[in-house]
């Protein structure tokens, strides 16, 4: 079995039942089968061979959806990107893939027109509403789309083995990592969770999250997997148009990661809402205070909370607190998902003690097989057959896990990992930057604010909201300082390293 077979035995079993809903459009799982197909057979004809990547970037839901099973249905690898980018970060992930073929909408060509002569991979972008590209052959994507007479195409036998998709995630030294995931891997999780959540053909998810996080995949993959519907509206700008939605759509699920659920609560008519469907909630993308599961729980009226740990590099669910523990063991991530082992483990590889803190280490057939292109970092990370998370945590004496921090700096801002370096190298760009250092300081809603401290050349003047705008000039906007704190020199060690614990300590929010 491929991933792709989600959707072709969904089809097969219900093909009249709705798929997508988003705006002003209902998609059923025929028309998604049949837009599937038609892009599988463009793909091909198009030239890609199987294992070729294929890059996505748009922020519409069907087309992202469709790109995603056409691809796979063609035997290629899908590489989702992150719609918050600039002409750096996109030319860098298109470098590293090695993209043969990419899809996107028109709104997006702005990011590939300073960068289109320097693409030497890149051969053909698919354009939702249309445009052109110097160098590159441009296609119309409703097109490649359009339904027409069964072909003589015969698409590639794939094996569950082969990889499926790369995910990039931010890596400690600020070059993204691609994680490379087989359609075992997802096949493996995507059970798993099924499983856990009890879901079915009758479920419905209210999705907020874009599809490129593991998160957001994951949530596709389930839907689709058992022929649910997704109902999708990926903006929070309007938060109680989401609430109606969930009522008119009948929604049994909502994911969320916690500033999804602090901005329900506290900005929008989330508590006055009644949700006669809704039978379960889950959390993953980081910490959730108590006093805001609380808050949750009393309005959502004591129905099923799940709280989920995971990584991309697990596809990504790897922990879930069962919801009767939820306020029995506060703060706890819970214990392994069905079909993975986790152990806290000393870095001699010996098993922590109840209330001893090691790493988290993870096994099972839904972890990753490596980095794309980054053997180092693959072999830092599985050491044999296991995944070692980087994140460290305790165990109690009835087998319940706690996260107690992480090994490498990244930080977690909203739902998304940042790499300091990375915005550390940018600010150091600036002509008027002498050192920079960029830490995490709590924040209710975001978890982490980002917060760039900086110290300038002498007799070199600079205002924060010039280093800000410098940054949003090349970073996508998620990685931007929310605040930038001017010194006369930072703390180091004897051997010159930064000492950002002391940042950290000293930092007072005014």
């Amino acid at each position: 079995m491929l991933v792709q077979d989600f959707l072709l035995y969904s089809c097969e079993k219900n093909p009249d039942a709705e798929a997508i809903v988003s705006g002003n459009y209902r998609v059923t799982y025929a028309e998604l089968r049949q837009a599937s197909l038609a892009l599988a057979a463009s793909l091909v004809n198009c030239g890609l061979k199987p294992g070729e990547r294929v890059a996505v970037l748009t922020d519409v839901p069907f087309d992202y959806i469709v790109a995603y099973f056409g691809t796979m249905l063609a035997g290629g690898v899908f590489v989702g990107l992150n719609t918050q980018t600039s002409e750096r970060t996109l030319k860098n992930l298109l470098d590293d893939s090695g993209a043969s073929i990419a899809i996107t909408h028109r709104k997006y060509l702005k990011y590939f027109i300073g960068i289109a002569d320097n693409l030497s991979e890149l051969k053909t972008v698919a354009v939702a509403g249309g445009g052109s590209l110097p160098g590159i052959n441009c296609i119309e994507y409703a097109e490649m789309i359009r339904e027409r007479e069964e072909s003589n195409i015969t698409f590639p036998n794939r094996e569950s083995s082969e990889l499926a998709q790369i995910i990039y995630t931010s890596g400690t030294t600020g070059k993204p990592k691609g994680v490379m995931l087989t359609h075992a891997n997802l096949l493996a999780n995507t059970s798993s969770v099924v499983e856990y959540l009890g879901l079915t053909g009758r479920d419905c998810a209210m999705v907020v999250m874009p599809f490129f996080y593991s998160y957001g995949n994951s949530i596709l993959l389930t839907h689709i997997a058992v022929g649910g519907k997704l109902v999708v509206n990926q903006s929070l700008m309007y938060p109680n148009l989401i609430l109606d939605l969930m009522v008119k759509e009948e929604v049994t699920g909502l994911p969320g990661v916690p500033s999804t659920f602090s901005l329900l609560l506290h900005k929008s008519a989330f508590p006055s809402y009644r949700f006669p469907a809704l039978r379960y909630v889950t959390q993953a993308g980081g910490g959730m205070s108590p006093a805001l599961l609380r808050e949750l729980d009393a309005v959502i009226q004591g129905l099923p909370i799940y709280v989920m740990y995971g990584q991309t590099e697990a596809s990504p669910r790897l922990s879930y607190l069962d919801p009767a523990d939820l306020f029995r063991k506060p703060g706890s991530i819970g214990k392994a998902i069905p079909g993975v082992a986790l152990e806290v483990l000393h870095p001699s590889g010996d098993p922590v003690k109840a209330g001893e803190t090691g790493e988290l280490v993870a096994s099972g057939e839904n972890i990753m097989v490596g980095y794309w292109q980054q053997p180092d970092a693959t072999a830092e990370a599985l050491r044999d057959g296991r995944l070692w998370t980087g994140d460290l945590a305790s165990i109690d004496e009835e087998g319940f896990l706690y996260l107690v921090g992480r090994k490498s700096e990244m930080l977690k801002s909203g739902a998304h990992r940042v790499s300091p370096k990375e915005i550390e190298d940018v600010l150091l760009e600036h002509e008027a930057v002498l050192e920079s250092a960029v830490i995490g300081v709590a924040d209710d809603i975001l978890g982490e604010s980002i917060i760039a401290c900086v110290v300038l050349k002498a007799p070199a003047s600079c205002t924060e909201k010039e280093l800000i705008n410098h940054c949003h000039a090349i970073l996508p906007a998620f990685k931007v300082p929310h605040r930038v704190n001017f010194y006369t020199e930072l703390p180091k060690t004897e051997s010159g390293k930064v000492r950002k614990v002391d940042l950290i300590s000293g930092f007072q929010v005014t």
